[in-house]
């Protein structure tokens, strides 16, 4: 049984020219950019914030975000030097296919489903709950059964059915409707930290770091974090504990730039761009979290911050009504692109997968037209909208966060062995210092999850064996390295529609 049997870069490459399963190459560094801040900027700036800086760090939030972005910059080294090695749909689960071997691919592919599907899910319901808020400031109630923490999340569901249509369409398409919503998102967020900044009171930020204090709502040991219940330590908020904790929730605000990688057979020239799309869009991120949290913190004091939509409700705080509304429809245009680009990258990972056959081959064809994977985008469009319409609001998010650092972890450690197995590969970036930066990365990544709860690892290790299990089930007597199957033949209309000119 050989378990670590790795699919070779050259092959990698081959498969991205099957006409059936060939993907348009449209996208710039610019586009990449936008993809990425796109994802990133959302859901930590419009319903995070607040959430970390009232119940676990104070004003040191701030700090945390830091913290968080330090981990996801040394991760984005990584991501950055394989995609521009091996651009190829999949983002780490390609990569660790070539340098670490099937079955850890397959983990890397499986955790990072778990992350999108979720984060998409988890996202749709915070763009819900501001619907509401915008819709209250318009004098228009939704029935509490049918809205954001009701017994269906309708605003959610209508929002991921819509998004997997447009992603069906072709992903230039829906990044021209991204481009102009994250335009409207940036403005608005600019609009927060300079008008905010005339509402600062700095007694706000005393004391900047909370003294530690028992940990609210945790009444067993399973929604303790995983460090502090293996020590028997007492689960505690703020402090510098609460620091490392908010770093650990407030890391879902930087998911998204590893996303980039898997629009890598959509891009024009991946070994120059890609770098630049994740690196780009991180470092503008990190900068609009840090602001926003310093801004929003020094208007309202962290323990009278709401917990959710606290961007329009600082302001309401302070009688501006009028800037809480137009907060709440920035907020609504921002988490809209954040659902759309998961499913873009939910869609090309398991795009990827398929064409492995480590899952069914036959989902893996492009539609002849729109030359998207239309069959896959069915698929995690009607997941996504039943997570968000029927799971309870706060259950997803640290799950969202461990399939995250573990594909991290992964990855960081890929970068040392590829360089040994792989010497002679062209490199158009290297992460430099290595292996020290990658190590760290990988480090960095496994004190994070340390510092989830013991029942998001619970979940998290059956999530794992149900993966296993369907591996051992399928993917390991399928794959195509097992069985030396090749891509089924191209279609005439799939043929046509490649040879017609990229700008059609």
């Amino acid at each position: 049984m050989n378990l670590f049997r790795t699919k070779s870069i050259e092959q990698s490459l081959r498969d991205t020219d099957e006409p059936e399963y060939k993907l348009n190459k449209t996208l710039s560094a610019f586009d990449l950019t936008v993809f990425g801040v796109g994802i990133i900027v959302g859901a930590g700036i419009f319903t995070l914030t607040g959430r970390a800086a009232n119940q676990v760090a104070g004003p040191a939030v701030v700090v945390s975000f830091i913290l968080a972005a330090i981990c996801c910059g040394l991760a984005a080294l990584c991501y950055a030097e394989f995609s521009s090695a091996v651009p190829v749909s999949g983002s780490a689960y390609t990569f660790s296919y070539a340098s670490m071997g099937e079955i850890i691919a397959w983990i890397i592919g499986w955790d990072l489903i778990l992350e999108l599907l979720l984060a998409a899910a988890v996202v749709a319901q915070g763009w819900s709950a501001y619907v509401g808020v915008l819709l209250g400031h318009m004098g228009i109630q939704l029935p509490a059964n049918f809205s954001y923490g009701g017994t269906v999340d309708v605003p959610a569901v209508l929002l991921a059915l819509f998004l997997g249509l447009l992603v069906s369409m072709g992903i230039k398409e829906s990044m021209r409707v991204e481009t102009i919503m994250v335009g409207v998102k940036i403005a608005i967020v600019l609009f927060v930290v300079v008008a905010g900044i005339g509402y600062i009171n700095p007694s706000n930020y005393t004391p900047f770091v909370p003294a530690p204090v028992p940990s609210e709502g945790i009444d067993s040991i399973w929604k303790q974090p995983l460090v502090q219940a293996a020590f028997g330590l007492q689960p505690t908020a703020f402090g510098l504990g609460g620091i490392l904790a908010g770093a650990a929730l407030v890391f879902f605000a930087y998911l998204g730039f590893d996303v980039v990688a898997t629009a890598a057979e959509e891009t024009k020239n991946p070994q120059r761009d890609l770098p630049r799309g994740i690196l780009g869009s991180l470092l503008i991120a990190t900068v609009l979290y840090c602001a926003v949290s310093v801004v929003v913190t020094g208007m309202v004091s962290y323990d009278k911050l709401e917990p959710s939509a606290s961007l329009a409700q600082a302001f309401a705080f302070h009688g501006k009504a009028w800037m809480s509304t137009l907060i709440a429809a920035g907020a609504v245009v921002g988490l809209f692109t954040v659902v759309l680009t998961m499913i873009i990258g939910c869609s090309r990972l398991i795009f990827a997968m398929c064409r492995d056959n480590l899952l069914p081959m036959r989902l893996a064809t492009v539609h002849p037209k729109y030359r998207t994977p239309t069959k896959i985008t069915a698929i995690i469009t009607a997941v996504i909208a039943l997570l968000a319409g029927f799971t309870p609001i706060g259950t997803l998010e640290e799950m969202v966060n461990i399939g995250t650092l573990s594909a991290f972890i992964l990855v960081s450690i890929g970068i040392p062995v590829m360089r040994r197995t792989h010497p002679d590969l062209e490199r158009p970036f290297k992460v430099p210092f290595s292996p020290f930066l990658p190590i760290l990365s990988a480090v960095i990544c496994v004190g994070l999850t340390l510092n989830l709860a013991v029942e998001t690892w619970l979940r998290f290790v059956l999530w794992l064996l149900l993966g296993i299990a369907v591996y051992f089930g399928y993917g390991y007597r399928h794959s195509r390295l097992a069985t030396g199957k090749q891509l089924s033949p191209s279609i005439e209309a799939a043929v046509a529609a490649d040879r017609r000119p990229e700008h059609e």
